[in-house]
């Protein structure tokens, strides 16, 4: 079994950090328990047998076996155009203008005021004017505003996980798609196929039929045979449907745009799931963070709720000329004051300490759910892992079911043109390589996305390249 992480958890942070330093982002939402986060991940792995025998090449750009231009294109254009993935990155730059805003706490604040005033009382016109500079500055004694913009900071962590979680997503789901619509593709030509062969062995019944040779009930079994393959059709052209629908709402376009062509042995690619360092990559996930950087953000306010509590220290002056009986400041006078202040809530205290109280609530609620994201994640990759052994054995029985179907099939048509099987046995055998046929291609197609989910589930790595790719 593989242990989680045997690096420091600096290292993990390093990393997150690089992700995302296009964004501006740099370094961590502080004030959290590096060391617990730790001692956390690693007892969770302890217990479990995750990817204990799983490990290979770098998975980077995974999808790129399928040796497919048109599904690398699809992957490119849903990572440009998907509105989802605009939204959430336009959302993310918000969040960093409130970091930016929350950092500029830490310096004076003030504005500029220039006035003029004319007036008139009793016949008697009076003139004024007047140029000041307002400052008020909040000294961070107690570390208040630290702790506000710790919670900006990782709030903006947190929504750059989340974008890193949509990508993950929508590759996963192109990819998907994708697969889905090559099979679709290939059941409706498969259906196609054994269509015109039993309109051809319809049209020779009814030529033995008429020469006394054959019965009408040879005939009208191969002509219900018939009807139940043409029905199938229609669900067919409705998956196609669907899945085009699919990849074009991924992709930000309208499913009659989608220009897609059918790929020759697509259902057959060599998808070899190899993550280079299975581990890692479940502890290196988007949502793992992501609920990492949510505890921070709570318990950051947790802090600034505590700091309320204790004085608030400012700073408060102004400076500025008056200019009596004119507007046009001139023969002015200087003027300046400053207002050192200490403002304490005292009798606020029992609502602070109410507000403190549902803050630390929060932060252990968040912390909770934190571990809950982590257990979930380990859950998801050990049953991702189950799926895919399923779908292999699965698909390997379906492969030699259909061989043996179809050797079936080619001995009882041997056997029927010699005389020796009647025609209805021979029917029976031909249903049976269609039902054989249609599982081999279902069962390829579930192998194909079970691989997919693996790559979803192991996705720390491969995602982090997304982020600094596009």
């Amino acid at each position: 079994m593989i242990s989680l992480i045997k690096r420091p958890i600096k290292h993990k942070f390093a990393i997150i950090s690089f992700t995302i330093s296009s964004l501006f982002l740099s370094g961590c939402a502080s004030k959290i328990n590096e060391e617990q986060h730790q001692q956390l991940l690693e007892s969770f792995i302890e217990r479990a047998d995750v990817a204990s025998s799983l490990s290979g090449m770098d998975e980077s750009n995974w999808w790129h076996q399928f040796d497919s231009p048109q599904l690398n294109q699809l992957v490119n254009l849903a990572l440009v155009k998907n509105h989802d993935l605009k939204t959430s990155q336009l959302q993310l730059k918000s969040m960093l203008a409130r970091l930016g805003a929350q950092k500029a706490e830490y310096l004076p604040q003030g504005n500029i005021t220039v006035s003029a005033e004319r007036s008139s009382l009793a016949e008697t016109i009076t003139s004024q004017s007047s140029a000041n500079i307002g400052v008020d500055w909040q000294i961070d004694l107690f570390g208040r505003v630290t702790a506000l913009v710790d919670a900006a900071n990782a709030s903006a962590m947190s929504k750059a996980e989340q974008l890193r979680l949509l990508k993950v997503e929508i590759v996963s789901s192109v990819v998907k798609g994708y697969i889905s619509y090559q099979g679709n593709l290939e059941n409706e030509l498969i259906i196609s196929q054994q269509i015109e062969a039993l309109k051809q062995s319809i049209d020779v019944l009814k030529a033995r039929v008429d020469e006394g040779v054959a019965n009408e009930l040879d005939l009208n079994r191969t002509k219900a045979q018939l009807s139940q393959q043409q029905a199938l059709l229609p669900a067919i052209k409705y998956a196609q449907y669907r899945d085009l629908s699919t990849l074009a709402l991924l992709t930000g376009q309208f499913t009659n745009e989608m220009m897609l062509t059918e790929k020759t042995g697509f259902l057959s690619s060599d998808l070899a799931v190899e993550i280079a360092d299975p581990n890692n990559a479940i502890a290196l996930r988007p949502d793992i963070n992501q609920a990492l950087f949510n505890f921070s953000q709570a318990y950051s306010l947790s802090v600034a709720a505590s700091k309320a509590l204790l004085p608030n220290i400012s700073i408060s002056g102004f400076a500025g000329v008056l200019g009596l009986n004119n507007t046009r400041l001139v023969d002015t006078q200087q003027q300046w004051q400053v207002t050192p202040q200490l403002e304490w809530s005292l009798l606020s205290y029992p609502a602070l300490i109410a507000q403190k109280d549902a803050q630390q609530f929060l932060s252990e609620a968040a912390y909770s759910a934190y571990q809950q994201v982590v257990l979930k994640a380990i859950n998801e990759s050990e049953l991702s892992l189950q799926f895919l052994i399923k779908q292999t054995n699965q698909h390997s029985y379906a492969q030699a079911r259909f061989k043996h179907a179809n050797n079936a099939f080619l001995q009882a048509q041997a056997m029927y043109q010699e005389g020796q099987i009647p025609y209805l046995e021979l029917l029976d055998a031909r249903q049976d390589v269609l039902i054989a046929e249609k599982n081999n291609i279902d069962t390829s197609i579930s192998s194909l996305i079970a691989k997919v989910s693996t790559y979803q589930a192991f996705n720390g790595h491969w995602s982090q390249q997304l982020i600094t790719e596009h």
